[in-house]
């Protein structure tokens, strides 16, 4: 994962193994090949896949839901679109259910939630099957007569606290459908609200996994138990599974939304989401991230982890393969992005807008709309992965009027970001100038500027320092400063979430992002060429 984080020592696995923007962790084992699959929200391609053989190192496959046969992220909301997706394996198929969120505001969720199938978990993928929109956070369970798909149910009304329980519905994986009408889950008493339901079978006991206590410092993953599928079931009487809820000084926090998978041995691990905050419970600027806990069970049939607690560093299993051992499978990146790390912003990257032949050794992006606008932007980004870690490029734009726009950006959604860009002043010379969006408000710094030498392209980077974030700039005469350090916890998931006196008005899941932006807001699409963008982590 390019070097983001400490070393990997042999036989150990060091939290994150995903860092940066990989939440809701749907882990599957088929033969020797592990996959996880995280939430891409707003950002395409919809659902994150990444293949190991070890669980130590992770490879990224690059995304699922390519396009818009699979996905319409059109008009999506920030922090809607694809929510915990779920991976399985059976009849030689992979399983991949998923939600695409279009509101979440006023109480209501609007979550159709879908299903789609491929022999090859690097697709292609069927076209997708709509299953229900009772609710979200939606997990397939094979058992040995059938199979099941088990989800919260929202419920709208006020005063109902947004959950009426988890329920399940038989599924006909031939015709790829629902059977019959759902069936409630007895869940344990004041079980309140839980969502991120996955479903175990061990032996005679039905093993409910749940996500419990919302998304934020309160999250824990709690299992329980019952010899029928539909309940009732009883609350492991140890506790969580695994939380940090009263354990604030721990390094990984927010600790919740797991799966197991076992190993060929036997052996069992949870995959859970995890937060890195700046200081004591402070924002997080990286958003939620995938974990791994070693799980033993107790004499009398209870899934445990290490003191129920997140580790940075938890053993590893037994290695049964190298590294270089057998095939894994190939992955893919949509072209022309630079690779499976980059994601692109509510469009897919098609030929249209972005291109890496139409000049040859560039990337060219054309002009989107505004940062306001739910369609048609043209920002392309890879997720921010460590606290220390710098992002560059070098552009060649020929802008003309105030309303161009070219450079690179710290993004976490329509409502927060930082962007540094060429564009033209009044006078049609070209100058560089920040612009920042604080929670919906837009500043524009142009007593900072700077005239922009003609005749060569303009390196444009950017660093961060845990909570800080500094420009730079290059016109050939080396990298400068530009501009005063910034805030950078105005990219994290606490100061994205808004709430207003109709509850919910913005949540925040994705975590930052770097990348690089162009605007057009003459909507004739004029291009900006970028050099090969370098992101790179650092040590402290």
């Amino acid at each position: 994962m390019d070097g983001d984080g400490p070393e990997r020592a042999a036989g150990v696995m060091v939290n994150p193994v995903l860092p940066g923007s990989h939440p809701d962790p749907s882990i599957l084992r088929v033969g020797e090949d592990y996959y996880l699959a995280t939430s891409t929200f707003e950002w395409y391609p919809g659902v994150r896949l990444h293949h190991s053989r070890d669980l130590v190192h992770w490879r990224p496959l690059g995304g699922a839901l390519d396009g818009p046969r699979l996905l319409d992220l059109t008009g999506c909301p920030d922090s809607g679109g694809v929510w915990a997706p779920h991976l399985t394996h059976a009849d030689g198929l992979f399983h991949l259910v998923y939600s695409n969120v279009s509101t979440y505001s006023g109480g209501f969720t609007d979550c159709p939630t879908y299903v789609v199938t491929a022999a090859s978990v690097d697709g292609p993928w069927s076209d997708p099957v709509l299953l229900h929109a009772r609710g979200f956070d939606a997990t397939l369970f094979h058992d040995t007569d059938g199979s099941w798909l088990v989800n919260l149910v929202h419920d709208w009304r006020p005063g109902h606290g947004g959950s009426a329980g988890l329920e399940a519905t038989r599924y006909d994986r031939a015709r790829r459908r629902l059977v019959g009408e759902p069936v409630r889950l007895l869940l344990p008493p004041r079980a309140g609200w839980v969502e991120g339901p996955t479903l175990h079978r061990r032996g005679q006991w039905y093993y409910l996994i749940t996500a419990d206590g919302g998304t934020g410092y309160g999250h824990q993953v709690t299992a329980a138990r019952s010899r029928s599928l539909a309940g009732p079931y009883e609350p492991d009487p140890a506790g969580p599974l695994i939380t940090a809820r009263d354990h604030p000084d721990l390094p990984l926090q927010k600790a919740g939304h797991g799966s197991l998978v076992d190993t060929p041995d036997g052996a069992t691990h949870l995959a859970y989401l995890v937060a890195r905050p700046e200081g004591r419970r402070g924002p997080c600027i990286l958003g939620r991230e995938t974990a791994l806990a070693p799980v033993h069970w107790t004499g009398d049939g209870w899934p445990r982890t290490p003191g129920g607690l997140p580790e940075t560093s938890v053993p590893a299993p037994p290695a049964r393969l190298p590294r270089s051992g057998g095939t894994p499978p190939p992955g893919h990146a949509a072209a022309p992005l630079p690779g499976p790390d980059w994601s692109t912003l509510r469009r897919p990257a098609t030929p249209d807008w972005i291109s890496s032949t139409a000049r040859p050794g560039r990337l060219r992006l054309r002009g989107g709309r505004s940062p306001q606008s739910l369609t048609g932007a043209s920002l392309a980004a890879r997720r921010v992965t460590a606290r220390h870690c710098s992002f560059e490029t070098s552009v060649d734009f020929a802008p003309t009027g105030f309303q161009h726009l070219a450079g690179i950006t710290a993004y976490y959604n329509t409502r927060n970001w930082y962007f540094l860009h060429l564009t033209a002043d009044d006078t049609g010379r070209t100058v560089l100038r920040r612009a920042a969006c604080d929670r919906g408000v837009t500043t524009l710094d142009e007593t900072g500027e700077e005239p922009v030498p003609a005749g060569a392209p303009v390196g444009l980077g950017l660093d961060l320092d845990g909570p800080a974030l500094r420009f730079r700039r290059d016109f050939g005469d080396g990298w400068r400063s530009f501009g005063p350090p910034l805030d950078a916890t105005v990219l994290s998931d606490e100061h994205a979430e808004e709430h207003d006196p109709g509850g919910i008005r913005a949540l925040g899941f994705t975590g930052a992002f770097a990348g690089l932006w162009v605007w057009d807001l003459t909507g004739r699409g004029l291009h900006a060429d970028f050099g090969d963008p370098q992101y790179r982590t650092r040590s402290r």
